[in-house]
């Protein structure tokens, strides 16, 4: 069976500004990727080749052993190909189930029988089903970082990339986060996830990569990925000999 993402020397540059730079990986069904790296290295832009609002210059994507370099970003959505967001930026003046119901009818392109019950299902699955009435713009940090799930979610995705979701949230917060996202993973979904919050990615992630000026750097067992000495001296700024 193909894996259910590969990347195949990807490459991406704005003029001198490398953002991919031969970036090489791939992802088996139901698998949880961690990506690491330090701010600016290219790990959103990498998310915005997979999902296809940014085109690479070189090199190939493919989703469920297809090529996919030069296909949409809205037919990737419609394969199963879906994303959060960094900063959450919900309808404001919509209410938590008419911002996920845009998600499934669409982003998935559901019927409205099917999109009605998606998004009970995906509100539930997220914490939200109580706030399904609530308007959106009124929801806390971790209310609208939920709501980055639901509808992401609500597009039925085989892959779910979660770009620094925990960021800014409380220990208690994140901790409830990180349960909702093993729950989601639970589900078959497979997961890369980009994180700043170390211990709450290692809680979730089977195998972590790291990337620097859109290199990847390292690629394996998260535990021993960190003890090493070229990612603690990039990632963490710091000397391995200190």
């Amino acid at each position: 069976m193909a894996p259910v993402l590969e990347l195949k020397e990807l490459s991406k540059a704005y003029g001198a500004i490398t953002v991919a730079d031969h970036l090489s990986y791939s992802l088996e069904a139901g698998d949880a990727l961690g990506v690491i790296g330090p701010n600016g290295a290219g790990k959103t832009s990498m998310f915005n080749l997979i999902t296809g609002t940014v085109r690479a210059d070189r090199g190939a994507i493919c989703f469920d052993g297809t090529d996919i370099t030069r296909t949409s970003a809205a037919r990737r959505c419609r394969l199963g190909i879906a994303r959060s967001f960094q900063i959450p930026q919900p309808f404001s003046g919509m209410t938590v189930y008419e911002n996920v119901l845009v998600a499934a009818a669409h982003g998935a392109g559901l019927p409205a029988r099917e999109a009605d019950q998606c998004c009970l299902e995906m509100l539930e699955m997220t914490g939200l089903i109580d706030k399904a009435n609530t308007l959106s713009g009124g929801l806390n940090l971790l209310g609208r970082k939920r709501l980055e799930l639901a509808r992401a979610l609500c597009a039925r995705p085989r892959l779910l990339l979660l770009d620094e979701i925990a960021g800014g949230l409380t220990e208690n917060e994140c901790h409830d986060l990180v349960e909702t996202i093993n729950t989601i993973r639970a589900t078959g979904t497979s997961i890369i996830w980009i994180e700043h919050i170390v211990h709450a990615l290692l809680s979730v992630v089977d195998r972590l990569i790291v990337i620097d000026f859109g290199r990847k750097i390292a690629d394996g067992d998260p535990t021993a990925t960190m003890a090493s000495r070229e990612v603690q001296e990039i990632y963490m700024g710091v000397d391995a000999d200190a």
